[in-house]
């Protein structure tokens, strides 16, 4: 059931799942990202008491920024941060420094100003505080009134994916394919399957599944599959009504994975093994292999970086540990 909705985009919403009903095809543009960023970051402590962990950098971007170009490169144009207190820092990344501009022009750094006016320059961003850490998707929900009543992303910024095309362009073309919500997943050793949520699923081809359950960190003698959901989606806005009516967990948090159970009740949902190498920078480990990946990706630093790194490797393990 479709939920009421206002505006000429609802009645476009509306009018395509009418004919979507009938078995023709209506596309609707994925134009909005969330990006739920509310997190403390207790893994990255003491680095992230004042600085938020979305902010730490990659090289010389920080994460939340490569997020962003994903979804900018996917043809996204407007993001919405779920924030909290103390994390200004990531909007203020994304908005125009007059100072530092004219710094770096009257200087003649002018490498330096095209990155930073590239930044500011990327998309149209707005923010919503989540307040009370009530989870992934108690953070999708408030989002609701800025997303309006169009189909949507959310990008988890942690999970940083170097695909082409872009891993969110990808969600987005299956959507257009089979018109229902979309969630990434990848295939994971049974062993590390209680950090996700898992999908059991019936696999229709090319890389896309039809969804017949979802659990929520489930243990490894529990997991339907080993299939587990990564940090991007394609929803439509339906989901908003269904998150409103789900409650906390054992843990007090609304998660996403419920609300997305109790929308397959309604309507068939998908997921889609996404091709890329991804990174999940939430962990120290993740992190530093994100870190020397892309590292490694500049012509300046691969030489010297690689030989550095070949020498740590020559030397006695035993000066590690």
């Amino acid at each position: 059931m479709v939920p009421r909705h206002r505006g000429w985009k609802a009645l476009c919403y509306r009018a395509g799942a009418l004919l979507r009903g009938k078995g023709l095809c209506v596309t609707l543009s994925v134009r909005t990202a969330v990006f739920p960023a509310a997190g403390l970051g207790t893994r990255f402590l003491p680095a992230t008491k004042t600085m938020p962990k979305e902010m730490l950098p990659l090289v010389d971007k920080p994460i939340i920024q490569y997020a962003v170009e994903e979804a900018v490169a996917a043809g996204i144009d407007q993001i919405v941060m779920v924030t909290a207190r103390g994390k200004t820092a990531m909007i203020d990344h994304f908005d125009i420094d007059v100072e530092l501009e004219t710094f770096l022009e009257e200087r003649g750094k002018l490498d330096q100003l095209a990155a930073v006016r590239h930044v500011s320059s990327l998309a149209r961003i707005g923010a919503v505080r989540q307040g009370p850490p009530l989870g992934l998707g108690h953070a999708v929900c408030i989002t609701r009134d800025l997303v309006g009543d169009q189909p949507f992303a959310v990008v988890l910024a942690d999970d940083v994916i170097d695909a082409d095309p872009p891993a969110i362009r990808q969600l987005i073309d299956v959507f257009d394919r089979v018109q229902g919500p979309v969630v990434a997943v990848e295939r994971v050793p049974l062993d590390q399957i209680s950090r996700y949520g898992v999908v059991r699923a019936e696999p229709l081809g090319d890389g896309v599944h039809r969804i017949t359950d979802l659990v929520e960190k489930p243990s490894r003698d529990q997991a339907p599959s080993d299939l587990a959901i990564m940090g991007r989606y394609v929803l439509t806005p339906d989901i908003f009504a269904v998150l409103a009516g789900v409650r906390e967990d054992r843990t007090g948090e609304i998660q996403l994975t419920s609300g997305l159970r109790e929308l397959l009740r309604q309507r068939p949902l998908y997921a889609y093994e996404v091709r890329g190498t991804r990174h999940d920078t939430g962990t120290m480990l993740g992190f530093l292999k994100a870190s020397m990946y892309f590292a490694m990706q500049r012509g300046e630093l691969r030489e010297p970086l690689g030989a550095y790194l070949r020498t740590l490797l020559g030397e006695d393990p035993a000066r590690y540990r």
